[in-house]
């Protein structure tokens, strides 16, 4: 199980760095038209919704890392079971609120889709496979959520800890 999550977390971090090298590449093309005259439609809509789809995929591989930006003012201060019932609380938090915006996230794809509303610019892009790329990145987040919270459940150190050197 651990090997398919990890490939769930490295896929997400390719897919986001794909999306990153997709903005790269419009804004080039974008450059190099306007130096001959030529308009890339919906450039700048296209670079928002990757880079939307990157934040959104990138947090799981993100949170697996330990490079999200954590107040350890309290954690440090902390020591055993005191520490873990705050890690556990802030994180069973986190897992309910991620859950419930991957929820809402969803149900706007949903309704998009459902619909067959579009992208309000130049390409009448459906709006809902722009939506369906953060759905699909805070559901893997909110997996990768689960994840730790089992870990730390079960009395080991959250992957933000033992892959991320203790960053906070």
């Amino acid at each position: 199980m651990r090997k398919i999550l990890d490939g769930l977390y490295h896929l997400s971090g390719f897919l986001a760095g794909l999306l990153v090298v997709f903005i790269f590449l419009i804004i080039l093309a974008q450059i190099v038209g306007r130096r001959f005259g030529v308009v890339i439609p919906s450039a700048n809509e296209l670079s928002g919704f990757a880079m939307a789809g990157a934040v959104f995929l990138a947090l799981a591989p993100t949170l697996r890392a330990g490079a999200h930006i954590r107040v350890g003012v309290l954690v440090r201060r902390l020591q055993g079971k005191a520490r873990r019932r705050l890690e556990l609380g802030v994180g069973g938090f986190s897992l309910l609120a991620s859950s419930y915006a991957a929820l809402q996230l969803w149900r706007l794809v949903l309704d998009s889709y459902r619909y067959g509303d579009l992208a309000p610019g130049l390409l009448p892009l459906p709006i809902w496979i722009p939506q369906s790329l953060l759905a699909v990145g805070i559901s893997i987040f909110v997996v990768a959520l689960a994840d730790t919270l089992v870990a730390l459940w079960r009395g080991e150190f959250p992957s933000y800890l033992a892959e991320g050197g203790g960053q906070e």
